[in-house]
């Protein structure tokens, strides 16, 4: 299932990814440039759920689309934050932490399932609450300005950054709870 409808898009949203970072390089102003950044996101952001759904509707799940869409979204966040950083609208710490987790928690996830014990660090509402705060916030802080005038992005931004990355701590110690019976099982 390479070729699926639901694997295109997920194919579609890595693709889209030297889009959003080459914005940026692009001679425009900073409001447009932001704006641009901010719909490109989101639309990407929005065929995460969308091939998700899609999958299971048309019946075309398959373990490569399961391998792959995981890796789509850690590669949009990670040049999202990386972006964000480096027009200084994240703190470095805040894109470590969050990075680092990812990488981690993916490692960690790769191992368990090597050993048959995939199930114990299986997606939880924390992960789901961290994925939400992140994806709301860094389409507030791409946009970097007032929005309808009255929403001061960059301020909220911020503080859903800093939501997601204590939720970034908090759930991955939380799958490393839960995989340490495993872990002390594999090390005798």
């Amino acid at each position: 299932m390479f070729f699926t409808v639901p694997t295109l898009l997920t194919w579609a949203r890595i693709l889209a990814i030297p889009l959003i970072v080459g914005v940026f390089y692009l001679p425009l102003d900073s409001p447009t440039r932001n704006l641009i950044a901010t719909v490109l996101f989101v639309v990407v952001a929005i065929t995460d759920w969308l091939d998700g759904w899609l999958a299971r509707k048309l019946n075309q799940t398959s373990s490569f689309g399961a391998f792959l869409d995981p890796v789509a979204d850690k590669f949009l966040v990670c040049a999202a934050l990386l972006i964000l950083v480096q027009l200084d609208r994240v703190n470095a710490l805040v894109a470590f932490v969050i990075i680092g987790r990812e990488i981690a928690i993916s490692a960690l996830r790769e191992w368990m399932a090597q050993i048959g014990a995939s199930r114990s660090v299986a997606v939880h509402m924390l992960g789901k609450l961290k994925t939400t705060a992140q994806m709301v916030a860094i389409p507030f802080l791409l946009y970097d300005g007032a929005l309808f005038g009255v929403i001061d992005t960059r301020i909220w931004g911020n503080v859903l950054i800093w939501i997601a990355a204590v939720l970034t701590v908090w759930s991955m110690v939380y799958y490393l709870r839960k995989a340490l019976p495993e872990i002390r099982a594999k090390a005798r």
